[in-house]
């Protein structure tokens, strides 16, 4: 067994962003994906960059219906045999789009409700997105902390409260406003992803980091970014600057790192 694969916990974001997203977390005991939003052999390809293979996997967990989150779930699951996670609203309006299962492959993961597969502890908790019942996900094993959340529109008190002072957090960094208002997309496009249901900006994303990172915190990894309407290289600044005036420790006692919708980041460990 690999070095890094007998204690703590590993991860890698195998792809984020508006065309797909794919998170792999590990422990000694278990190997989950959060989402599929690529094809089955994209996935496939993505886990062997890593090192990992398919086989291997327990489960998928499922945060909402959209498609840059599920068009691979089925396809692995069948090949697989693998459980799936996801809540009973997000099961009825997913299912159609999956294909056929087994029924012992359709698990119930409830908002606000913590679950241990594995040697790993899985909470879940909800975001305000256009999705039936949308639901992101923290992941603790000896008291290390991993916590997703992009696709919300805003970040509530009850959300910062739920994820502050983790090891490592992926956040939404979705758009540039100056982008997304002067590009080609249609004025009712451009008021959904600025909504309340929507997605983050680098401000917003930003603004809601520096009021959730703690002492505890090292790596802050900025996810799902617009292919239309952002640039890692404006992202990372934007965040970087709002989170240096606001007095983070941002480079000292944590660091940002960027995603990629084609490349895996390299797994890290906590």
């Amino acid at each position: 067994m690999m070095e890094t694969e007998q204690s703590g916990l590993n991860i890698s974001l195998l792809a984020s962003g508006s065309t797909g997203n794919i998170t792999y977390v590990e422990s000694g005991k278990t190997k989950l994906l959060v989402d599929c939003g690529l094809s089955g052999k994209k996935a496939i390809e993505l886990l062997a960059k890593i090192g990992r293979r398919p086989e291997d996997l327990d489960a998928i967990l499922v945060t909402h219906e959209h498609s840059d989150h599920i068009k691979g779930v089925g396809i692995l699951a069948r090949k697989y045999g693998l459980d799936i996670y996801a809540n009973e609203k997000t099961w009825q309006a997913m299912e159609p789009k999956l294909g056929k299962l087994k029924m012992e492959q359709k698990n119930h993961f409830s908002i606000d409700k913590t679950l241990t597969l594995g040697d790993i502890d899985v909470s879940s908790f909800g975001v305000s997105h256009d999705a039936i019942d949308p639901q992101f996900y923290t992941f603790q094993k000896d008291d290390k902390r991993f916590v997703m959340l992009t696709d919300t529109g805003y970040v509530s008190d009850r959300m910062r409260d739920y994820v502050r002072d983790a090891e490592a957090y992926l956040i939404e960094s979705n758009h540039d406003l100056s982008m997304l208002r002067m590009g080609r997309y249609p004025w009712s496009l451009k008021q959904r992803i600025l909504g309340d249901k929507g997605h983050l900006s680098n401000e917003d994303g930003a603004l809601a980091l520096s009021e959730i990172v703690g002492d505890r915190t090292k790596r802050v990894y900025l996810g799902h970014l617009s292919k239309e309407n952002n640039m890692k290289e404006i992202a990372h600044s934007s965040v970087e600057e709002i989170l240096v005036n606001k007095g983070t420790g941002v480079n000292e006692t944590f660091h940002l790192y960027d995603t990629d919708p084609e490349v895996p980041c390299p797994l890290f460990t906590l």
